[in-house]
């Protein structure tokens, strides 16, 4: 009987030392991180990252709007203009006492131009090229455009009056240098020289006449 109540007695003993072990145990997994946690890799979500500068920040603005393209150059109207053109005066038949000659007007612009209505005439002289008398008057109709490619060459007839039919004191006949030319439509103006004789004061009718220009 007595040996019988030993073995219970270590029997209980050792349940009891069991159970004390077990939580010990427990108690120092719940205080004591697991190790393997602090191998593993980063979470999937993105690292952090130093925080964006503030409104207040000393970088630059991005521009808000592109730099405006420079418009575009303005395109030839397609007329003949003093400097696509040589001039030149041919010719010199009489009637009534005006003298016809042909002004003739040569694309030289390495382009094609136009050309339409009644170039401005006038009689020039002296060094710096000032006006003798008025402009030549317009006879007939405005023809139509007249289209010239490198190298091609239109025309108009100018009438020269013989200025010593005019009273010499209303004339006052001066020795003229050539004539100023301004094509149809243009403000630069050329010079032909072809030495004359004009009328530097007023006069009846008119002392030059031209015509409007045609192909040729």
């Amino acid at each position: 009987m007595t040996m019988v109540r030993s073995k219970i007695i270590s029997i209980g003993g050792l349940v009891a030392g069991t159970a004390g072990l077990l939580l010990l145990s427990a108690c120092g997994s719940q205080s004591t991180p697991v190790a393997q946690n602090s191998s593993m890799p980063p979470s999937s979500s993105a690292p952090e990252t130093s925080a964006a500068p503030s409104a207040s920040s000393s970088s630059p603005a991005p521009t808000s709007q592109p730099a405006e393209a420079p418009p575009p150059a303005s395109k030839s109207d397609g007329l003949c203009k003093a400097g696509d053109v040589k001039l030149s005066v041919a010719g010199g038949d009489g009637a009534a006492g005006t003298v016809y000659r042909t002004l003739v007007i040569t694309n030289t612009s390495g382009h094609q131009c136009t050309i339409q209505g009644f170039p401005g005439v006038s009689y020039v002289t002296g060094a710096d090229g000032h006006q003798v008398g008025e402009a030549a008057f317009r006879t007939g109709d405005k023809g139509g455009p007249v289209q010239l490619n490198n190298g091609e060459s239109a025309s108009t007839d100018i009438g020269f009056v013989n200025v010593r039919n005019y009273d010499e004191a209303a004339c006052k006949p001066t020795e003229t240098r050539g004539l100023r030319v301004y094509l149809p439509q243009e403000t630069a103006s050329n010079f032909v020289a072809v030495q004359g004789l004009g009328c530097a004061g007023k006069v009846p009718g008119n002392q030059l006449t031209v015509k409007t220009v045609h192909k040729g």
